[in-house]
């Protein structure tokens, strides 16, 4: 997926500028690939406890969100990950979704504020241009305890893929593309175990051990997709796995 488009859709960027209420018209699953079809039933079908044991307290937390951009590549679906840079307080060195905390200009944190600031954080962290994604979806809010973020996951269809790489280095190591293939591959899953005695699904696929809230929340689209592949729950995998 590298394909680059210099031209901006005129009309989303005239949408993008308006206010919240328009701004959620974005939110469409028309003339999506008939394959995100299963993904793209989950908002509103899934309750915050079925993707994450970890829900946002009553008051409190960081407002932030998460872009899952699903596209089409070379090996078929594939989502786009991004790996943090190793100098990082928070999550250094680990895949993750592009995202991050909410601006006061991204709007209402329960109305389009998080589609926003998805958009907003991915092409600040990948240089993606936002003009070709599609937002189909928002799923509940989570939380992550260790960082305090209130996460609301926003998925996305890349339907007119551009060219990606870290913009800033000091805060992203690589951006890279999963293709959905590796991560239902059985061989590929495990039990992640941190130091803390945490366990929690992992993905590991090529270089990257991709594990914590980020798996978390693809083992449960891909469940509740019905894209899951029977995987040895057993098998375990250490942090430091290529130590």
């Amino acid at each position: 997926m590298t394909s680059t488009y210099g031209a901006h859709d005129a009309s989303y960027r005239a949408t993008h500028r308006a206010s919240h209420h328009e701004d959620e018209a974005l939110v469409s699953t028309e003339g999506l690939p008939e394959w995100l079809g299963p993904v793209a039933r989950l908002p509103g079908a899934l309750e915050p406890h079925q993707l994450s044991r970890f829900l946002p307290p009553e008051s409190g937390g960081r407002q932030s969100a998460v872009l899952i951009l699903f596209g089409e590549g070379e090996r078929g679906p594939e989502l786009l990950l991004l790996e943090r840079a190793g100098t990082l307080r928070s999550h250094a060195g680990q895949p993750s979704f592009p995202g991050g905390a909410l601006d006061p200009e991204d709007g209402d944190p329960e109305g389009s504020g998080p589609v926003r600031a998805a958009l907003r954080e991915a092409e600040e962290e990948t240089g993606l241009d936002p003009s070709g994604v599609q937002v189909f979806g928002v799923l509940p809010k989570l939380y992550i305890p260790v960082s305090r973020f209130v996460v609301t996951p926003v998925l996305g269809w890349w339907r007119r893929p551009s060219r990606v790489a870290p913009v800033d280095e000091r805060e992203t190591a690589r951006v890279f593309t999963v293709p959905v293939s590796e991560l239902t591959d059985p061989s590929n899953r495990a039990t992640a175990v941190h130091p803390s005695g945490h366990r929690g699904p992992a993905f590991t696929v090529g270089s990257a051990l991709v594990w914590g809230f980020t798996a978390g929340v693809i083992d449960r689209v891909l469940h509740y997709a019905g894209w899951e592949r029977p995987w040895d729950r057993e098998r375990q995998v250490p942090l430091d796995w290529r130590a």
